[in-house]
């Protein structure tokens, strides 16, 4: 299966994706992202990220949650 990227997902990829841990995760990020659409709007958020500060495990409170640019989320280690 080929993504709308052109990236090709292994069975590998497809299969760590599905772990419970990882969907969790994914419907977090997802939910804070619905939060912040709510709370700022959708064009505040368009080519940009939700950041949690502190981390997944700190929840998705507004004191948590910031708006910055995809290029500095991603470099984040």
């Amino acid at each position: 299966m080929s993504a709308p990227s052109g990236r090709v997902y292994s069975a590998y990829d497809k299969a760590y994706q599905a772990r419970p841990e990882q969907v969790k995760k994914r419907v977090m990020r997802n939910a804070a992202r619905r939060l912040m659409i709510k709370k700022h709007g959708k064009t505040a958020l368009k080519g940009k990220d939700v950041d949690h500060k502190r981390g997944t495990k700190a929840g998705n409170s507004a004191s948590n949650l910031q708006i910055i640019s995809k290029s500095t989320n991603r470099s984040k280690k």
